[in-house]
């Protein structure tokens, strides 16, 4: 297992920005500097929906169309995060945003390509 915990979630108003951070604990040495991430999110009455994706060197990105000129995934290896900063903020982003460590390297949109899962954060944007 490698514990992912995410924070930074909360309560915005509309064209707000929150940043969103995923911490892989190093409590059993275990790290995510290998492995892609993606950040995926879900809302009441909704299926997850997949948002952004990252490749463990960073090199490559991807995102849902929706978030794509609003949202921006990074990482930085050496602190074991990954990054989800989000500007421009609706109120259809309102959701449980929750981080995921894939089983290889690569960015990728699929959750079923995801080996560990946080426990998620609320995002809640008023208008």
């Amino acid at each position: 297992q490698v514990p992912l915990v995410e924070s930074g979630g909360g309560l915005v108003q509309a064209g707000g920005s929150l940043r969103l951070s995923c911490a892989a604990s190093g409590r059993y040495g275990r790290t995510i500097s290998n492995n892609g991430m993606g950040w995926f999110r879900q809302s009441p009455g909704k299926e997850r929906e997949f948002v952004a994706s990252i490749s463990w060197r960073g090199d490559t990105t991807f995102y849902a169309d929706s978030v794509k000129g609003r949202f921006t995934i990074s990482r930085d290896n050496a602190k074991n995060t990954v990054y989800l900063q989000m500007n421009s903020l609706k109120p259809e982003d309102t959701a449980v945003y929750t981080c995921a460590a894939a089983r290889g390297s690569a960015a990728s949109r699929s959750a079923g390509t995801m080996n560990y899962w946080g426990q998620g954060t609320q995002v809640t944007v008023s208008s």
